[in-house]
């Protein structure tokens, strides 16, 4: 199993440079072909967001949409797809930043009940507290 970099997620996804973007999209287009999936770490998911977000300036909901129809691509492998569900819904309903939400399921997951922020947006969510 291969595992993919931001920037190769990125240049599959944006399609702004003709050559990465061509290999990036051959490298997929392989690992369909030969039934491999393909892993992306929720750090290269976290990034993506925030490079789609702040490079690209794509929209906030077409973002999630991007990233609801990734969680759902056959061939590709995370590290928990239903925590990075659960943090796209929270974002989508949320303000805060896409790796907050990651932040908070991890938290979850590791048996903790609140995360403490100095972000402001985020202390009017649940799980959120101030130092």
């Amino acid at each position: 199993m291969i595992a993919l970099d931001t920037n190769v997620l990125v240049r599959f996804l944006v399609e702004d440079d003709k050559a990465q973007s061509a290999r990036a999209a051959r490298l997929v287009a392989r690992a369909i072909e030969a039934d491999e999936p393909l892993f992306i770490p929720d750090v290269v998911i976290c990034e993506t967001v925030w490079v789609l977000l702040a490079a690209y300036q794509v929209p906030r909901l077409q973002v999630g949409e991007t990233l609801g129809r990734l969680l759902m691509a056959a061939h590709l492998r995370f590290q928990d797809v239903d925590r990075l569900s659960r943090a796209l819904q929270a974002f989508l309903a949320g303000k805060g930043d896409f790796a907050d939400y990651v932040i908070r399921e991890e938290a979850r997951a590791a048996g903790c009940d609140r995360v403490a922020t100095f972000d402001r947006v985020l202390l009017r969510e649940s799980a959120f507290i101030a130092p």
